[in-house]
């Protein structure tokens, strides 16, 4: 299964690169490497944009599921081939990069009409779209009940 995780809320400004996430981001971050945690998603790696804010999203996911975090520049903007990227790590991987870039990949492997918001998670698995959630949904996963 290949997950893709859109980055989460970032600060305005430029250089582009540089932009921090906000603190809700972190927040978002966190939540997000809870509910794939919960989910029990196993994975053999997870490989993010160099961009700040996607490695900021990205190394709370890591740290939660246990896996160093690897950064490709494949990520950082513009069409990339997931199963590529994700085959240097493992056949499950975590992506996390940018939106418009993992709404077409999506569509590569799937032929699926997405529109990733801030923060929301897709699992393909052999060109089948499993999983989409937003943040909403993430953090109905992490709720206790």
């Amino acid at each position: 299964m290949i997950w893709l995780v859109r980055h989460t809320e970032a600060e305005d400004g430029s250089p582009d690169a540089e932009r921090k996430l906000t603190a809700k981001g972190e927040e978002d971050a966190r939540t997000i490497a809870g509910a794939l945690s919960r989910l029990g998603v196993e994975s053999d790696g997870c490989v993010a944009s160099p961009k700040v804010r996607a490695l900021e999203t990205a190394r709370p996911i890591c740290e939660r599921l246990g896996h160093e975090l690897t950064e490709d520049d494949r990520l950082a903007g513009g069409p990339f081939d997931a199963q590529e990227v994700a085959g240097e790590v493992g056949e499950d991987a975590i992506l996390v990069g940018h939106d418009p870039d993992l709404s077409m990949a999506v569509h590569r492997m799937t032929g699926a009409q997405v529109r990733l918001p801030k923060g929301a998670v897709v699992g393909v698995d052999r060109g089948e779209l499993k999983v989409l959630l937003r943040l909403e949904e993430l953090r109905a996963l992490c709720q206790e009940g």
